[in-house]
C-alpha cells in the first residue's frame, strides 16, 4: 500500500538584489501566494525573486505558476525538462510526512 502526504506549498527561488545566476535559495511559500516572481531593475544586473499573489503580478514583475518556475537558469528543451524533474525530486525529498 502506498500513501503520499505532501505538506509543502508552492516553492520559489528567493533572493533580494542578487546577481541572476547567484539566486539559488528556495523557500516554501505561504498558502496565500500562488505565483513565483522575478523582478529585474532596468539598468542593473540584479534580480529580486520570491513568492507572490496573482493579483500583484503586474508591470515589470514577471510571474509564473509552478514549483521553482522562477529559475535562476533560463533553459530550454531537455535541460529544462531535466531541471523540472530534479526540482520535483528535491521537493518530494524536502516535504514532511512522505511515506512510501
Amino acid at each position: 500500500m502506498y500513501w503520499f502526504y505532501f505538506s509543502c506549498g508552492l516553492r520559489c527561488y528567493t533572493c533580494t538584489l542578487t546577481e541572476p545566476r547567484s539566486c539559488t535559495d528556495t523557500k516554501s511559500c505561504p498558502v496565500i501566494f500562488n505565483r513565483c516572481f522575478s523582478f529585474r531593475a532596468e539598468g542593473y544586473d540584479v534580480v529580486t525573486k520570491g513568492c507572490q499573489t496573482s493579483v500583484a503580478c503586474m508591470g515589470a514583475m514577471q510571474c509564473c505558476e509552478g514549483d521553482l518556475c522562477n529559475s535562476a537558469i533560463n533553459s530550454k528543451g531537455q535541460i529544462a525538462s531535466f531541471l523540472f524533474y530534479i526540482s520535483k525530486v528535491i521537493l518530494l525529498m524536502s516535504c514532511d510526512g512522505i511515506l512510501i
